[in-house]
């Protein structure tokens, strides 16, 4: 009972101490409780140039992996965060669609530079809804490996004929 107690004590503490620090950030009046209101403020943040905020609506796992690709640059993290922002600064308008939500996942399809719809993971962690790049950039390399092997089986059961010249 205590450590359930305890458990949910934690958690509060931890929401009402992102809802401080995203409100002193400029983030608005609340906690962003929908993937597609979490992208909205994301946006809003990289348009003021708020990393702190952006910060506050990444992953645990994605700002990691923005903590290795740092390093490896010799750069700050906040850099990372700063040119990583799955759109172009000079994109006028953002148009988003399919909202989906499974649990403690959820995605958006949101419009790039390019007219082109790309689709972005989001996690919920400690009741919050956060953009999870990295799922986005695991996706990438998960359909990259998908059409590897697709013609791997072409060339290996020679389905790959050659065109008459």
């Amino acid at each position: 009972m205590f450590v359930l107690m305890k458990s949910s004590f934690v958690k509060s503490l931890v929401l009402s101490l992102f809802a401080a620090i995203f409100m002193a950030c400029g983030g608005g009046d609340s906690i962003p409780d929908t993937p597609l209101q979490t992208f909205k403020t994301y946006t809003k943040a990289i348009k003021q140039k708020d990393i702190a905020t952006m910060k506050l609506l990444l992953s645990r796992e994605t700002l990691k992996m923005h903590e290795l690709e740092a390093q490896a640059q010799g750069i700050s993290v906040d850099e990372v965060v700063k040119r990583e922002t799955l759109f172009v600064e000079s994109q006028k308008t953002v148009r988003l669609r399919n909202e989906k939500i499974d649990g403690d996942s959820a995605t958006l399809e949101v419009e790039n530079s390019y007219g082109s719809w790309e689709t972005v993971p989001f996690t919920k962690e400690d009741g919050v809804w956060k953009i999870d790049k990295k799922g986005f950039a695991q996706r990438l390399m998960d359909e990259a490996e998908k059409s590897n092997q697709a013609l791997d089986n072409m060339f290996n059961n020679n389905t790959l004929q050659p065109q008459p010249q």
